[in-house]
């Protein structure tokens, strides 16, 4: 079939499945134009847990489908490809973090979204990059924090919160790490009217922003959520807009806001793990219920927790 067809059929089968498709902001075009709810993985998770679906097909990586899974026990959640990982989450093992917490028994374990269960579930906060000084600035002062597995982020929210008592683990995503401060200076200074937006909850931004913190970058960014992203682009008087974050998003942008022109700072800043879930994907995972993901209840008991307390806080 056609890409088009499986279009057609994708939109057929939804319904008579009652299925709810969500997508993450980086899938390719083809998965965003079917989904239901386009965002980032928490507030993806959260329109899951508000849906009257019995079957959502979660257009992410796996971690992803894990959460919704923790937060939507009684729903059915498939992944349409098992290879969809992420290079952050698998910098930290279950077992890793466990002899690292033998080596600090009396710190709290704060742990970015992008992770495993398992590794949430021994965790004692989840966090995102826009609550991740919140989280952190709730714990306190003094007790020891180990933070992981970003460590961009961990040295962001180091900077900010000054804690001196804190410990980050050396992980890091494979798509931005190479976004460098005088690349986004080079890139800004020969677009002076452009706006800089960086995406708060995407870990591969990280690293801009804790270039932000320490002053490295001279233009002023706008720090924003998915749909903080969206609105501006729509309401600022701006024509030309920067955008440090996986490419993904740039349909979208383009897409809502036509007479504008949306530039990355870096071109090949792709995941290779979120395009891995294509249309003929989705439409086979109707079909044949493939993938689930289904977190132990014992492991998803101890990670909810550890989400809760990061909605609570946000």
């Amino acid at each position: 079939m056609l890409a088009t067809d499986f279009k057609e059929q994708v939109l057929k089968l939804k319904k008579e499945r009652n299925a709810v498709i969500l997508a993450h902001n980086y899938q390719v075009p083809d998965v965003q134009d079917v989904a239901d709810f386009t965002g980032d993985s928490l507030a993806l998770s959260r329109n899951a847990a508000a849906t009257k679906a019995d079957l959502i097909i979660f257009c992410g990586v796996h971690f992803m489908a894990e959460t919704a899974s923790i937060i939507c026990p009684d729903k059915k959640v498939l992944i349409p490809d098992l290879e969809a990982g992420c290079s952050l989450a698998s910098t930290i093992n279950a077992d890793e973090l466990a002899a690292w917490k033998a080596e600090h028994p009396d710190a709290a374990v704060v742990s970015y979204v992008n992770t495993s269960a398992d590794v949430k579930a021994l965790s004692d906060y989840c966090c995102t990059s826009s609550n991740a000084v919140k989280v952190v600035n709730s714990i306190p002062a003094d007790r020891k924090v180990l933070f992981l597995p970003d460590m961009f982020l961990g040295a962001y929210v180091a900077e900010v919160t000054k804690r001196k008592d804190m410990y980050i683990w050396p992980g890091e995503c494979h798509v931005h790490a190479g976004i460098k401060a005088e690349d986004i200076n080079k890139m800004l200074a020969t677009l002076k009217n452009a706006d800089f937006l960086v995406h708060p909850e995407c870990s591969c931004t990280s690293s801009t922003m804790y270039h932000m913190a320490k002053g490295d970058i001279s233009q002023k960014a706008h720090v924003l959520s998915t749909e903080g992203m969206m609105k501006h682009a729509r309401a600022s008087d701006a024509k030309q807009f920067v955008v440090a974050t996986e490419t993904g998003i740039l349909y979208r942008m383009k897409k809502d806001n036509p007479d504008k022109e949306f530039i990355p700072v870096k071109e090949d800043a792709v995941c290779k793990y979120m395009k891995k879930i294509t249309i003929d994907k989705v439409y086979n995972s109707l079909v044949h219920d493939v993938y689930e993901v289904k977190v132990p209840e014992a492991v998803a008991a101890k990670a909810r927790l550890a989400i809760d307390r990061m909605l609570a806080i946000s």
